[in-house]
């Protein structure tokens, strides 16, 4: 009974030993948690804080508790992101354009401004650029 015993109990302690692997790796921080496919938005600057990701349409942002707080995005869509001041799609809009230059901090004056997202349009009456902020 004694042999029968431990030839069960090592194949199970050398299972054990070995399905606890060490990682290395760590996780994501800033812009790098936006997975690919998606528009995230970041409750900081920098891509910190808080992230929402998005794949469509959103009419309210108060939804995902997003609602003017995002201060910082990234667009890793082909799609142009069109960010409208208010809920449904209202009010006036600013344009996330696609790939590397779709990722940043927005003008201060942007920032907690944002309440609905619209992927490829329609837009509506630009916000304009900011005084003072225009290159």
């Amino acid at each position: 009974m004694k042999n029968t015993l431990r030839a069960l109990l090592v194949p199970v302690a050398v299972a054990a030993a070995t399905a606890l692997p060490v990682s290395t790796a760590h996780a994501a921080e800033g812009y790098d948690r936006c997975p690919d496919g998606y528009y995230c938005m970041f409750s900081g600057l920098d891509g910190t804080g808080d992230m929402i990701k998005l794949k469509g349409s959103t009419p309210d942002l108060a939804a995902l508790g997003m609602d003017d707080r995002a201060k910082s995005d990234w667009n890793r869509t082909p799609s142009t992101i069109y960010l409208w001041s208010d809920a449904n799609y209202t009010g006036c809009t600013v344009v996330t354009s696609t790939g590397p230059t779709g990722k940043g901090n927005f003008y201060p004056a942007y920032r907690d401004f944002i309440s609905s997202v619209g992927f490829d349009g329609p837009g509506g009456t630009s916000c304009g650029t900011p005084p003072g902020e225009d290159g």
